[in-house]
């Protein structure tokens, strides 16, 4: 029954399933399902990914052991009754922008915190906000449908704001330029109108201007910045030390010597 009910997903192009649905589904009882389920786990065609939500495993991705999260992305999420999008690593992956080409996937869900996801291939890790984004998460297709991804700017303000939990911004210095590509005036302008964290929008424009001092996008972002009252801040965010006098127009103090491919 289980198998049945799979490779009927499978010819609707849908890749994962959680057991209340398959229960639903089957007039079998929830022993013989377990059992069943249990099977297929141990035979590597279905993966429980957490609990009560499974992915199936086609011969397609059965040598990597995972599936790409755009194919199930969307409704485990729907699952969980969460807000997500793709996003940070992830998400400038997508926009071919990243030199990052770990196995991790990086999800931004809405609070409280989700625990991260490992388990022999797949490592999902999951940031959380409070100030869900009123503009900027785009939908993509994939081969399961669509699913919700960050815009280019609001991707390179996460991974600004997120820095310290990212592995540092001379880790990121070569994905934030590749991303710059991708970022249009208008994906711009709509982080601005609801974006509240004034001191990343300082850090990235000083990065922008550092990539490249003739950026239309670093203007834009002083502009907006330009009417607002702006306090100094650390380059790299840190609890031992506060900002010292600064002498550049984003009054960032640079507490970092930046190392990357600039």
């Amino acid at each position: 029954m289980v198998s049945e009910y799979i490779n009927k997903l499978l010819s609707m192009e849908e890749y994962s399933f959680s057991l209340d649905e398959l229960i639903q589904q089957s007039t079998k009882s929830k022993n013989a399902i377990w059992l069943e389920l249990a099977h297929l786990i141990e035979r590597n065609k279905v993966i429980n990914l957490r609990k009560g939500f499974y992915l199936i495993l086609t011969p397609r991705y059965s040598n990597f052991g995972k599936l790409p999260i755009s194919l199930y992305i969307d409704k485990l999420f729907d699952y969980l009754d969460r807000k997500y999008y793709l996003g940070f690593y992830s998400a400038a992956k997508v926009y071919g922008a990243s030199h990052q080409q770990a196995q991790r996937d990086y999800v931004m869900t809405s609070s409280p915190k989700l625990l991260d996801i490992q388990k022999s291939t797949i490592d999902i890790r999951f940031l959380t906000t409070s100030a869900w984004p009123e503009k900027n998460i785009l939908k993509r297709k994939s081969d399961a449908g669509t699913y919700q991804i960050s815009s280019p700017s609001l991707t390179l303000a996460d991974l600004v704001h997120y820095q310290n939990k990212l592995g540092g911004l001379n880790r990121m210095l070569s994905t934030i330029e590749e991303l710059l590509e991708e970022v249009t005036q208008k994906d711009l302008e709509d982080l601005l109108s609801w974006y509240g964290n004034k001191a990343t929008l300082q850090r990235l424009g000083f990065l922008l201007d550092e990539i490249d001092q003739e950026n239309r996008l670093s203007n834009l972002i002083f502009q907006h910045l330009e009417n607002q009252k702006i306090h100094p801040v650390l380059l790299k965010p840190t609890n031992q030390q506060r900002p010292g006098s600064v002498d550049n127009k984003w009054k960032v103090d640079i507490n970092l010597k930046l190392e990357g491919d600039l």
